[in-house]
């Protein structure tokens, strides 16, 4: 409740009340205590006082019962006799809802929640995939590379695509970036392909969030109040506490520097925190302890849920300014040096003794030390937590459906879509590759087809110059031999010409010359020596013929 300005959380012993001015709720608070000491109650109760001063609130719901804050509370005999004991109807009280917008990873209880691979980064991602050192260094060579190759990595297809590019190029990408292990990229897609499987990717995608949609007021006046379903998203623990924590760093980077302000801009609670720290490497707790830091002078207050203080690690514990402990228990030696240390963490009243205290504690009571106007820690004193104006409890899922989508913000959030990203890029590239690589590949088919054409070309070409050139060899044979027939012929007929004009003039020669010697025989002589002399003139020539 408000009371005088203030964020009325209790009341001491004495019916004194115990406050925490608004301007000092940005240095941020520590709800502790064992399970059902009564942490959920004193968080509903901040975070109605808060929307009541027209200061949003985003809390986690691991539980599903802190749902019913977007209704009325309902009154009962133990309300009115908690209404009774803190003279609340006197100060105002009334049973009443809260604008509540619900949230979810999985966009099955809530506004579907996404932010995108990019906004995430290297080093949540990391934590989120359980990546050993090694791997979480070639993860953030990954997206360097994409960086620079200006790809936005938006969902899970988004990375994948993108380490199959960088494994396929590895070779290239050596030299500017450093060797990337093949067996490296196979364990990064292993475990984003494990992510998928647990539903982890719905919460990676467009539209991813703005974080300005968290920071609204309703007509009233009233600071919405956003609540993240976390009853499935738990189960994963480290996809939980690395969602809250992108949640915070995405405030820290996006809202401007506002310093010291009358009233945070929004107050963030953080359940279950001890699964932030939980192996946590030391480049994450840097990460952790700048954030809380620095981020009030954003205007935004953190306040951490766990169940021991010991949880939060020293470095973030100092700066947790506004503390409400609730019972914690000490069985063993380590447990009651756990709570010695709770009880060194508070400013010690002289009236009781902090660590016997903190384990007497029953149901709705609290150690609570709050800031004072001055920014020193007040001493601690037990007090009696007030009750909740809204409704205890969970809602069934039609009241939550309707919560849903009367929501402003549900119509923004409830399609996702696909933009032209690393996917969508790589892709193309490959099918232009392979386009490419398909053309280059008809071409040079074409090529061989051409070549394989001119070969047979050439080879008829000179299957016919040969066969034309032995036509020819065997035409000018044929014509050889024809003609050489024909002068054989011919020198036959010469021969056989001088042969018969030879034989008649050697005959006549022949006979004249042996008639004339044959005549000194007489008449008788004369005859056979021109008979002798004709045949030995054809004799003789028939001879120089045959030569």
């Amino acid at each position: 409740m408000i009371k005088d300005g203030k964020i009325w959380l209790a009341n001491d012993a004495s019916g004194s009340d115990i406050s925490l001015s608004p301007k000092m709720a940005n240095r941020h608070g520590l709800i502790a205590g064992a399970t059902g000491t009564g942490k959920t109650v004193t968080l509903r109760v901040l975070a109605e006082t808060f929307s009541e001063m027209g200061v949003p609130v985003f809390l986690s719901d691991v539980k599903g019962d802190i749902a019913g804050m977007c209704d009325a509370g309902i009154d009962s005999e133990d309300m009115r006799s908690r209404l009774e004991r803190f003279s609340l109807k006197e100060a105002g009280f009334d049973y009443r809802a809260y604008p509540v917008n619900f949230w979810d990873v999985f966009g099955e209880k809530g506004i579907q929640l996404r932010t995108t691979i990019s906004e995430m980064g290297p080093v949540l991602l990391s934590r989120i995939l359980k990546l050993n050192d090694l791997q979480s260094d070639v993860l953030s060579i990954v997206y360097k590379i994409a960086d620079d190759e200006g790809l936005l990595l938006v969902d899970t297809k988004d990375l994948k695509a993108m380490l199959n590019h960088v494994q396929e190029n590895s070779k290239e990408y050596a030299a500017d970036y450093g060797h990337i292990s093949p067996n490296t990229i196979g364990a990064i897609m292993r475990a984003l392909v494990a992510l998928e499987l647990d539903g982890g990717d719905r919460f990676f995608g467009e539209p991813a969030l703005n974080i300005n949609d968290l920071l609204s007021t309703d007509s009233s006046g009233l600071g919405t109040v956003n609540i993240l379903a976390s009853d499935s998203l738990i189960n994963n623990g480290t996809l939980y506490s690395m969602f809250l924590l992108w949640l915070l760093g995405e405030l820290f980077e996006t809202l401007p520097e506002v310093g010291d302000m009358e009233k945070p801009k929004l107050v963030f609670f953080f359940d279950e925190a001890h699964l932030l720290f939980d192996g946590a490497s030391k480049s994450l707790m840097d990460k952790i302890e700048q954030v809380v830091k620095l981020i009030r002078s954003k205007g935004v207050g953190v306040y951490f849920v766990t169940q021991n203080p010991r949880d939060i690690p020293d470095g973030v514990l100092a700066q947790l300014g506004n503390k409400v402990e609730h019972a914690l228990h000490a069985y063993t030696p380590a447990e009651q040096k756990a709570v010695r240390a709770a009880a060194d963490s508070f400013r010690a009243n002289p009236d009781f003794d902090t660590m016997e205290t903190i384990m007497s504690l029953g149901t709705g009571e609290a150690l609570v030390s709050f800031l004072g106007e001055d920014g020193v820690p007040q001493i601690v004193q037990k007090a009696f937590i007030l009750p909740p104006k809204s409704k205890f409890g969970s809602i069934d899922s039609a009241r939550r459906e309707g919560v849903i989508k009367s929501s402003l913000l549900y119509g923004k959030y409830a399609e996702s879509f696909d933009p032209d990203s690393a996917y969508e890029f790589l892709n193309r590239m490959g099918l232009e590759k392979e386009a490419e690589a398909e053309r280059l590949k008809q071409e040079a088919a074409a090529e061989k087809e051409r070549q394989k054409q001119e070969a047979a070309e050439e080879k008829e070409r000179l299957r016919r110059e040969a066969a034309e050139e032995k036509e020819r060899q065997k035409k000018a044979a044929a014509e050889e031999r024809e003609r050489q027939k024909q002068e054989a012929a011919a020198d036959r007929a010469t021969k056989r010409a001088a042969k018969s004009v030879g034989s008649s003039v050697a005959g006549t020669v022949g006979r004249e010359v042996g008639k004339t010697v044959g005549s000194s025989f007489g008449k008788f002589g004369k005859t056979l020596g021109g008979n002798l002399g004709a045949s030995l003139g054809r004799g003789i020539l028939s001879t120089l013929f045959k030569l």
